[in-house]
């Protein structure tokens, strides 16, 4: 069977069959695909643009980072061993390339199949499909643009039009690289996301460590609560003064707490120990999210709160490889009765925002809308990971529309590892609206040129009022 294609990617793709609904998506489309990109929340590299040195291969820079990848390539028979997972430096990064074009097919009906074909037919000209037996063809030509001035991280940053892209940086992390990206003059807005999971998560790896470290690079007593918070605020601080607008907790539930001072104090004493179980660690973890509440009050960040992963669910997985290599699934996640304890606190706070995301799609109208569609701090996040489709996208918009209503919502972020990815998955995003958007004018339940502000709104301007950017 022949592998070619005339294009890899079609005009109309994701848009309504149905001709009139078609029609519509097409002209709101229009209006929307133009506007720059604004990538709130993701985890691409600040040293790629601190350092602005060529991406070394295909596999590198497509395999490697991508956990949408090798997470299907493993439920096959793959070994990570084979896909050099992990590994700084690649052995055989054409071995690997090949082993993931033979196996291409796999990613049929998937969104990582649309978002790599953009890549390869907008960024690298590529029209026939990849297989084993065009592996080595996009291999070479990858690898050859790959060498040009055109495709360094700052090129390719300014060629995808994008106006924002934030990091997500541990506390621990000294931000040297964001600090270069200024000192270089070079005008791109590149700033760090505050990520605390490694010194509040009592079940992080190497927790008590981690929060020894917080306290030398802050000069604070973090073995008392009162130094340990202090040490938090400083390190807010110093994200700040680098253009930090928000924060991210990765926690395992939305539970939250509101202990008085000394027992709050008795909870930290008990997980720096390292022998608390697991109702107490999740107490503590409870107790963190209000505290960063708090703060977020006090000092304008913005809060995010992605709740609901069984983290490292494969143990064999995590002790071979770490975190992060595909083996995170999702569970049932409560909101109602676990942010009330928070909500009670801040949750009518006008300096407060809190951005709620989940994997839990069962939520969507039993609890999430009608949270946002009340509290003055809650906004909706986007369709998250498992859910980041085109079908997740439209079950969102289904289920939280008619309660909450769009501008409780907060736009698009693509939360990716793969820069390269970033403008294929904002294109899905905008089409995906303007479908949503092309069935209400369809139905007569908005007019076009309502429509039309609201593409807008959800492309770019809802996402710049939500981040404060």
């Amino acid at each position: 069977m022949s592998t070619r294609a005339m294009n890899l990617i079609h005009n109309d793709r994701l848009f309504p069959a149905d001709p009139v609904m078609r029609g519509i998506a097409r002209r709101l489309h229009a209006e929307v695909r133009g506007l720059p990109i604004i990538s709130p929340h993701g985890h691409t590299q600040a040293a790629w643009f601190a350092n602005n040195q060529p991406f070394p291969d295909p596999a590198k820079l497509f395999v490697q980072p991508d956990h949408y990848i090798f997470r299907m390539l493993y439920s096959q028979g793959i070994s990570l061993e084979d896909l050099e997972i992990g590994v700084d430096e690649l052995k055989d990064p054409r071995r690997v390339w090949r082993i993931f074009a033979e196996n291409y097919y796999l990613f049929r009906g998937t969104p990582t199949r649309m978002w790599l074909d953009y890549a390869f037919q907008e960024l690298f000209g590529l029209e026939e499909r990849l297989s084993g037996a065009t592996a080595d063809l996009y291999f070479d030509v990858i690898s050859e643009r790959l060498r040009a001035p055109e495709f360094r991280p700052r090129a390719l940053y300014d060629r995808f039009h994008i106006e924002v892209l934030a990091t997500t940086d541990s506390p621990l992390d000294s931000l040297a690289d964001h600090q270069a990206i200024r000192d270089s003059g070079w005008k791109a807005r590149i700033i760090p996301a505050f990520r605390p999971d490694s010194v509040v998560d009592p079940d992080f790896a190497g927790f008590e460590k981690n929060v020894a470290k917080l306290g030398q690079i802050t000069g604070e007593d973090t073995g008392s609560w009162q130094g340990y918070i202090r040490a938090l605020e400083k390190t807010r601080a110093r994200f700040k003064a680098l253009g930090c607008t928000a924060t991210d907790h990765g926690h395992p539930t939305a539970l939250t707490a509101d202990l008085p001072a000394a027992d709050a104090a008795r909870a930290f004493e008990t997980v720096l120990t390292g022998h608390a179980d697991a109702r107490q660690k999740e107490l503590f973890r409870a107790q963190m999210l209000t505290e960063m509440a708090r703060m977020s009050v006090e000092d304008g960040l913005v809060m995010q709160l992605h709740p609901g992963a069984y983290r490292n669910h494969n143990r064999k997985v995590y002790e071979l490889y770490g975190r992060d290599v595909g083996a995170d699934i999702p569970v049932a996640t409560d909101y109602v009765h676990a942010l009330h304890p928070l909500l009670a606190r801040f949750g009518n706070e006008k300096n407060f925002t809190l951005i709620l995301f989940t994997l839990d799609e069962t939520t969507y109208t039993r609890e999430l809308a009608p949270l946002a569609g009340h509290y003055p701090c809650l906004r909706l996040g986007p369709p998250w990971w498992f859910h980041d489709s085109p079908e997740g996208m439209l079950r969102f918009r289904e289920q939280v529309t008619e309660t909450a209503g769009f501008y409780n919502t907060v736009g698009f972020n693509d939360d990716t590892r793969a820069f390269l990815s970033i403008p294929a998955r904002h294109d899905v995003a905008r089409r995906i609206d303007c479908v949503w958007l092309a069935r209400l004018v369809a139905e007569h339940r908005l007019d076009e040129d309502e429509a039309v502000e609201v593409a807008h709104d959800l492309a770019y301007n809802l996402v710049r009022k939500a981040y404060r950017l």
